[in-house]
């Protein structure tokens, strides 16, 4: 399967945002994830895997697409498929964020991967964000995103047979996802993609039986409970989303004990099949 000219002509181009890692932001996003938002001042360091929160680009109302994403061609590759989702990422972290600093983004088209899967044709892009504080790198966040065809009219979604999630974690977090906090993401990452709160879209257009959680949402609350059961420093980590959550579901966020540094933790949904799993590094 070939590239187009113009996908092609995607790949390796980068552009660079500027961002202060505001109070304010910061306070909000400290709530979201029900910590005490006036616990953090200026000058104070932050947990090094929060930096995916920050540095979200505004795409004017009249660029969103139907789906609420952008329009293709505005900040991602014009892929001509409709159904976008994330699905892997590897991350390496060299250090914190502060409050009230002023970092970089550069945004790379990293690869552009045209592929016949078991559900239909589908193309992955694999993005790379760096970011910077001046000359010094803090994190690269290399991820994945999958675009499918279109559910046709009256079908449901494809997703994996289930695997059922390990059954022998040394620790384990269960957590409620209420429909606000998936509001408040949303929020703070400034995200509009509609199958995030528009049932109806969800169902009738993207074949789902209800609105589905976003995965970095998920991501993040699992790494929150690996850093907080593992002494060490997070170095780094690579990640997998494997099955849709869906607001209103309850989760387990679950891990083995750290064997040479590498933590590995999972989420299970409420019927114990595996959703998402992060192989984390500690130093």
């Amino acid at each position: 399967m070939m590239l187009s000219d113009e996908l092609q002509s995607w790949i390796g181009r980068t552009r660079v945002l500027e961002e202060d890692v505001g109070l304010g932001l910061t306070r909000r996003i400290a709530a979201m994830l029900d910590l005490d938002p006036m616990g953090f001042r200026p000058g104070d360091e932050l947990p090094s895997h929060w930096f995916a929160m920050y540095f979200t680009e505004a795409a004017r109302q009249s660029d969103l697409g139907p789906d609420g994403h952008p329009a293709p061609g505005i900040l991602l590759p014009p892929i001509p498929l409709p159904r976008r989702m994330g699905a892997g990422r590897r991350v390496t972290l060299h250090g914190p964020m502060r409050v009230g600093e002023m970092l970089s983004k550069t945004i790379e088209v990293a690869a552009i991967e045209p592929k016949q899967a078991r559900t239909g044709f589908i193309t992955v892009l694999t993005m790379r964000h760096t970011i910077r504080r001046g000359d010094d790198v803090l994190a690269v966040d290399e991820f994945d995103a999958v675009y499918r065809e279109a559910v046709r009219p009256g079908e449901k979604s494809t997703v994996n047979v289930p695997v059922p999630a390990p059954a022998d974690p040394a620790w384990s977090v269960v957590r409620h996802l209420p429909s606000s906090l998936l509001f408040r993401y949303s929020a703070v990452t400034w995200n509009a993609h509609r199958i995030h709160y528009d049932a109806d879209y969800t169902r009738d257009e993207e074949g789902y039986p209800d609105v589905v959680q976003n995965g970095g949402l998920t991501m993040q609350l699992l790494l929150d409970a690996v850093v907080g059961h593992t002494p060490g420093v997070l170095r780094g980590f690579t990640a997998r989303l494997t099955r849709p959550i869906h607001v209103n579901d309850t989760i387990t966020l679950a891990g083995h004990a750290p064997v040479d540094g590498v933590v590995r933790a999972w989420i299970a949904n409420g019927q114990g099949a595996l959703c998402g799993q992060v192989e984390a590094n500690f130093g």
